[in-house]
């Protein structure tokens, strides 16, 4: 074929400034998060810690595991 150019998707056209829908706030006491809260926290600690409340000094887990 005639015409060697750049591979790949083509890209859209943006056309102006796109306006973020703002999304209401999740309710960590509604009863669907409590379930699921259930299932996957073993403590109170570990709840405050998976909805955003870590305590000073609180453990950082590890990204990915190192498979040697």
């Amino acid at each position: 074929k005639s015409g060697k150019g750049k591979k790949g998707k083509p890209r859209a056209k943006t056309g102006g400034k796109k306006q973020k829908l703002k999304r209401p706030e999740p309710d960590i006491l509604s009863p669907a998060a409590m379930l699921n809260l259930y299932y996957i926290a073993h403590n109170v600690a570990d709840c405050l810690y998976l909805r955003g409340y870590p305590w000073p000094g609180a453990p950082k887990g590890k990204r990915g595991k190192s498979k040697i």
